[in-house]
């Protein structure tokens, strides 16, 4: 079963953020479906976080995607090579988002060692935003696509983490965004195998 639309409409991102850890995302694209539970996230909170896209309420043709109703997807590409899939939350004209920095592969692992040019899973599969994206065959293409779709979606199986075993840190590479940068907004389960270094 699909999460529910309703489901991202929360405006509380950062917490919304923590509560993904362990959703399953999954993607059908060309024909083959790829997927896996959600291990690493980053919350940011719209118009007052410096370290977002919207920050000063700042729309382009770029970021207007964020300014829509929570439940559908903002891709964009990083330093020009990476695709980075953001998942929009709380309601039209909030322009929060949340950042899936690392999944933990369960399905169609066959098709991410193709399309991430490997020969044997490894963590680095799904490691970092990049990574998650080019595993899942993610890309502005799909931008804006609603989570209902059935295209790119999310599914609640019940998988959990007790709070000693999430990680709540800073978020990566926002370091422009003065004190905004020191925020505990980035989640993580700890230990696991797939989510980007630093992972203690």
């Amino acid at each position: 079963m699909k999460l529910p639309e309703s489901y991202y409409h929360s405006d509380n991102v950062v917490a919304l953020s923590k509560d993904l850890l362990g959703k399953y995302l999954f993607t059908c694209i060309d024909g083959f479906t790829t997927g896996g539970y959600i291990v690493e996230t980053e919350a940011y909170n719209g118009v007052i976080d410096k370290a977002s896209h919207a920050f000063g309420n700042r729309q382009t043709p770029r970021t207007e995607v964020m300014f829509r109703q929570g439940g559908i997807i903002y891709v964009y590409l990083c330093y020009g090579i990476h695709e980075m899939l953001n998942i929009v939350t709380s309601v039209e004209g909030h322009a929060q988002a949340i950042l899936i920095r690392a999944i933990n592969p369960t399905d169609g692992i066959d098709v991410m060692l193709y399309r991430r040019n490997m020969l044997v899973i490894k963590p680095n599969i799904t490691m970092g935003p990049g990574s998650v994206a080019k595993a899942l065959g993610i890309s502005r293409n799909i931008n804006a696509f609603s989570l209902q779709s059935d295209t790119i979606w999310m599914e609640d199986r019940g998988l959990t983490f007790p709070d000693e075993n999430i990680a709540s840190v800073p978020r990566v590479g926002v370091s422009y965004a003065a004190e905004d940068a020191l925020l505990p907004y980035r989640f993580y389960v700890k230990g696991n195998p797939y989510v980007s270094k630093p992972n203690k």
